[in-house]
């Protein structure tokens, strides 16, 4: 054990409470049980099994309200993986589930017996005549597919509102719409053609011309029977028409039985009933679309009104004239919305009546634009419209960023509302579609309803598909809960079949929880026609068992998850899934839902079970150690939940004493800390271009190992050498700012081999040339951003050093008549951000005064207007660090690189990397794995230029790419450089 690994206790919830009833019990502390396990690992490799109880608690939770737990958990790279498995499970006879984002809110991702995560090898997007079809692979999301999309003026149909996190596979298995899909541009209008695996085995491609032929010889019983099925339903006139009938409307309740209609041919057939089947006809490796026009000329209004009813009368309007989305928003959505960044603070004293929606059209080009625009005006100028707030202004725009924002709020749904429920609440997230010209009258009884069964009211949804949403919150813990949920649900399937004939599901698919209520909807023929389709391509039925079809009239209150009360900052996470394409980690350890899944099941267990033991056990590499601390998750939750903050403090209470102490040391003290960094480094280099990069890898393995591996970083070979030990000469009377070079770019010097001006040369030239230049103090060693001691979670240290720039700062500026720019992203959020918990009042008040500028928006914004024309290099590629995405500054990026390049690519896989300051260094595999999608895209060709803004970062993009990175400033530098002019600014002398 190394010297210093820390003690897992630590952790430990210290929180009294009573074991929860639904506590994964202590005879799966040890995970997977053998055979299974053994067996498994067997067929597939070690690498592909996870088994640790962990691994399956993690995988246990997804949206839903519903938690069961896998016996294993399997991770499959190709379709010989996929057919060893349902083969193994055929012999032994067990069940598998397919689980791709996780974000279905149904628990149509969840299993009992083998789950197979089918989201980490199997994303891709291949663009097929020229944008007009594509072929998607199923762990990609749809804002992926659509990024890629998007250069050739084309999108997908389905627009869910979790399109930043669910993916292909899992959209079209539900037949999932969104805003603007409506019955005409879902998956099943819009597929062409699909590949997918039977459970049988049976590989089937339905744009094979030869796919018949061949599934007739494979599975002839299967085409047999689906064609007498077919002319079965055919042969009975009332039920055909039934079937077309419920497909006027959005409906995803059961399976599709038109699809028997449209097929002529069985593989035609299984094509369609594969759309919205669940995941329990088969296995979908590949998706071929029919992509749609990207109209980019949008105009978008937020409306407001008195009433839900008077909002719901308004639809119809907009519907005739055109609008491609119109959604609606009640009191309780618009007053809750205002957790989410961006939405006015003044909707949270809304009038409880009020009612919004958020009407959307778009056109190919200028005319059709105003065309659209003057149809909105029409209609609008008839409406009795309020105003109960500053805020709102009741008119259509075209300006992006409000139109985003209004976007944000609508989409926030679930996770606002439900992230506004009572602490220790389960969130029940249904929907249902009448016929659009019911809807108002369906708002009025759904109020009712949730009234008289004690829920809070809340209800938003496309409401120009008559497509409603609303949530309920219970204790999952209170039997009395559990029964007041189910006589709701009882009251709610019945009112929708029976007053408005409509769909108990329009687009979230049957799941586990509507299952029960499906013959309700459908009547006791069509019903037990779908049991029959399962039977005939499932007839073992390994697939999804009990998801879509039960016969138990309580299967919805069966697995039912109750939320443990956990740290303040992640209480409200609903497990929605949004956060985890983001994460650094995802692929490599944990995600943050899954972080806070895992706490929460600590919670569930009585203190000191097997279980909580186990899972401690795992926690700290997991969870904690490669955690990037990026905080990225906060900017794809809706509720702005950063689970980076919770890992930080994690690790503070891993701390002991003394390491608080010593961190805290290094703060007071760190300009010998600086200096002697800046020396090893040089040393380190010295000794590497002797001994080889080898023999220091090999030192820092052993020290890692005798020490810990968290605190003592390895020796990589992009490592760059030494800074100079002194910066360029700089005056401070004329200057237009102060210009703080980041400790990190003081340490470490240039990409080796680089021919130039250093990062700090470079600015102080680009000043200069654009006539406004900027002023180095001479005392900037020893100070910091203060995110070394932030990250890992030293509050000591990180309270010493904040409260030392913030007034090192004041006096630089001259108490703030002069902006700071900073050269590090990463130190530019440090100092405008993440120091201010940590000031004293009489340093907030001072952090008040100070105006803290990026180097990439003091370059775009103040000195590339006054630059001279550059000599253009042909092509660059950028790596936006995580700091630009929380600053904004990504833009700014992209603007200065354009200035340096004709032709910029920005990476559509380009997020994270998971260098994090020296965690890179200190857990490399993080790095690799954060950014591998991006290196990969990147390495599909060569460019001129790899760019970006932050030295670590580009280390990392180094050592991920084989290709050097520097900072878009130095590369600036070099295109402005007049010709003749000298490649170095004015550099102090060595030593």
């Amino acid at each position: 054990m190394p010297l210093l690994e820390p003690n897992p206790d630590s952790l430990r919830p210290d929180t009294p409470r009573p074991p929860s009833p639904d506590r994964v019990p202590d005879r799966e502390a040890s995970g997977t049980p053998e055979p299974l396990r053994s067996e498994l690992t067997a067929l597939l490799g070690p690498e592909k099994v996870l088994w640790k109880v962990s691994d399956l608690v993690r995988y246990a939770s997804d949206a839903s309200p519903y938690r069961f737990l896998p016996q294993v958990v399997v991770v499959p790279e190709d379709l010989d993986d996929v057919s060893a498995v349902l083969s193994y499970a055929h012999g032994k006879g067990r069940h598998v589930v397919f689980r791709a984002a996780g974000t279905s809110l149904n628990g149509q991702a969840q299993g009992e017996d083998i789950l197979v995560d089918v989201r980490r090898h199997w994303a891709g997007v291949e663009v097929l005549d020229g944008g007009v079809r594509a072929r998607v692979r199923p762990g990609t999301t749809i804002m992926r597919a659509n990024a890629t999309l998007a250069r050739h003026g084309r999108l997908l149909g389905p627009d869910p509102a979790s399109a930043i996190a669910c993916t292909v596979g899992g959209v079209v298995a539900n037949n999932a719409s969104g805003m603007t899909a409506g019955t005409t541009r879902n998956s099943y209008r819009t597929v062409s053609s699909l590949t997918f695996v039977l459970p049988g085995g049976t590989v089937v491609d339905t744009a094979d011309p030869d796919a018949d032929e061949a599934l007739a010889h494979a599975e002839p019983r299967l085409c047999e029977g689906l064609l007498a099925m077919k002319a079965e339903i055919e042969a009975d006139p009332e039920l055909t028409a039934r079937i077309r009938a419920k497909y006027e409307i959005k409906n995803t309740n059961g399976y599709r039985l038109d699809a028997f209609l449209d097929g002529a041919t069985p593989v035609e057939i299984l094509r369609g009933l594969m759309v919205g089947s669940q995941g329990t006809f088969g296995f979908i490796s590949e998706v071929v679309f029919d992509t749609l026009p990207l109209d980019r000329r949008i105009s978008t209004g937020l409306l407001f009104f008195p009433s839900l009813t008077a909002a719901a009368a308004a639809v119809p309007r907009f519907n005739d004239a055109g609008a491609l989305a119109v959604e609606l928003m009640d009191g309780n959505t618009l007053r809750a919305s205002v957790s989410v960044e961006g939405v006015p603070a003044d909707w949270a004293t809304l009038p409880r009546d009020t009612a919004a929606l958020l009407v959307e059209f778009r056109a190919p080009d200028e005319a059709g634009q105003e065309r659209r625009e003057r149809a909105a005006a029409d209609v609008v100028r008839d409406l009795e419209l309020v105003a109960p707030a500053r805020s709102v202004t009741n008119e259509f725009t075209r300006e992006t960023r409000v139109i985003n924002g209004y976007w944000k709020a609508r989409k926030a749904f679930v996770t606002a509302v439900g992230g506004s429920r009572p602490s220790g609440t389960t969130l029940i997230t249904e929907d249902f579609a009448v016929p659009p010209s019911r809807l108002a009258d369906a708002c009025e009884a759904l109020l009712a309803l949730q009234a008289e069964h004690g829920f809070d009211a809340a209800v938003a949804g496309h409401a120009a598909h008559g497509n409603l949403h609303f949530l309920l919150a219970f204790d999952a813990a209170e039997p009395s809960d559990v029964e007041r949920y189910a006589a709701f649900m009882d009251a709610f399937c019945t009112l929708v079949v029976d007053r408005f004939d409509g769909s108990l599901k329009a687009e979230h698919a049957t799941g586990r929880n509507i299952a029960p209520f499906l013959e309700l909807e459908w009547g006791p023929r069509a019903t037990e026609l779908m049991w029959r389709t399962k039977q005939l391509i499932d007839p073992a039925g390994v697939l999804a068992p009990r998801i879509v079809l039960d016969r138990d009239p309580r299967a919805h209150l069966r697995g039912l998850k109750t939320i443990p009360s956990v740290e303040p900052v992640a209480d409200p996470c609903i497990e929605c899934g949004f956060c985890e394409p983001t994460c650094p980690s995802h692929d490599l350890t944990t995600s943050p839902r899954q972080r806070i899944v895992l706490r929460r099941e600590m919670l569930r267990q009585p203190q000191g079970s097997p279980v909580e033991d186990a899972l401690l056990d795992s926690y700290g590499y997991d969870a904690v150690d490669t955690c990037a601390g990026d905080s990225t998750c906060k900017l794809a939750c809706p509720v702005g939940i950063d689970t980076g903050a919770m890992m930080k403090d994690f690790r503070h209470r891993r701390h002991s004493p003394r390491e608080e102490r010593v961190a805290a040391l290094t703060a007071r003290h760190f300009k010998a800390v600086e200096a002697g960094a800046r020396l090893a480094v040089a040393a380190s280099g010295l000794l590497g271009d002797r001994a080889g990069d080898r023999l220091l890898q090999a030192v820092t393995k052993a020290a890692r190992k005798a020490v810990r591996p968290d605190l003592v970083p390895e020796w990589l070979p992009e490592i760059p050498g030494a800074a100079p030990r002194r910066l360029p000469r700089t005056g401070r009377t004329g200057a237009h700012a102060v210009y703080y070079p980041a400790c990190v770019n003081r340490i470490f010097g240039s990409p080796d081999g680089y021919r130039g001006p250093t990062l700090q040369e470079s600015v102080v030239a680009l000043g200069t040339r654009a006539g406004k230049p900027v002023w180095i103090p001479d005392d900037v060693a020893g100070t910091c951003c203060a995110t070394i001691w932030h990250s890992k979670g030293y509050d000591a240290g990180n309270r010493v050093m904040a409260n030392r720039i913030v007034e090192a700062a004041w006096g630089w500026t001259a108490g703030g008549a002069l902006p700071l720019v900073v050269d590090a992203s990463s130190c530019t959020l440090g100092i405008a951000h993440e120091v201010v918990p940590y000031l004293t009042p009489d340093n907030l008040e001072l952090h008040r005064g100070l105006t803290v500028v990026d180097s990439l928006v003091w370059a775009a914004d103040e000195l590339l207007p006054h630059l001279p024309a550059g000599r253009k290099t042909a092509s660059a590629v950028v790596h936006p660090t995580c700091s630009m995405q929380h600053l904004g500054d990504v833009e700014h990026l992209r603007t200065l690189a354009a200035a340096c390049a004709d032709e910029v690519t920005l990476p559509d896989d380009a997020d994270c990397c998971g260098f994090a300051g020296d965690r890179g260094m200190l857990h490399k595999e993080l790095t690799e794995s954060a950014t591998a999608k991006e290196a990969a895209e990147v390495n599909t060709r060569a460019y001129d230029a790899y760019l970006s803004a932050n030295r670590m970062c580009e280390i990392g993009m180094d050592r991920a790419t084989g290709h050097r990175y520097h900072s878009v400033l130095m590369e600036l530098e070099r295109v402005t450089r007049p010709a003749g002019a000298p490649a170095t600014a004015a550099r102090p002398p060595a030593g």
